[in-house]
């Protein structure tokens, strides 16, 4: 997946750009050229999705976090949470820079569903 687009970002470039935060996802999935490479969809709509279980799942566990006797132990789960997260975003962008289409379960297929649509 190394084909450059007229504007000298590769498909693993713009892959990879889809994870820094959601907004290069959303541009991504909006701008030719890189709308139309399933590559960078694939990318795009994973980080979307993955963004999206990292806030959700921060959500349930800050409820939790709220609840006697189990409240003192959420923050050390979330950090482990947070840092396992972490390290998954790190792997999938240092994944999707070497051309690697590497799908995280449940996420993945969701991801892969929407950039064949």
């Amino acid at each position: 997946m190394t084909d450059s687009t007229p504007s000298g970002i590769s498909d693993n470039g713009a892959g990879a750009l889809a994870y820094i935060t959601i907004i290069p996802a959303i541009i991504f999935l909006a701008m030719p050229p890189y709308n139309r490479s399933p590559y960078v969809r694939f990318h795009a709509w994973q980080s979307i999705f993955l963004t999206v279980a990292w806030i959700a799942l921060f959500i349930v566990l800050a409820i939790v976090g709220r609840l006697p006797i189990i409240g003192w132990f959420v923050w050390p789960l979330m950090m482990l949470i947070d840092l396992g997260m972490f390290i998954l975003w790190l792997f999938v962008v240092l994944k999707a820079l070497n051309g690697v289409k590497f799908s995280i379960p449940i996420i993945g297929p969701l991801a892969e569903q929407q950039a064949n649509k």
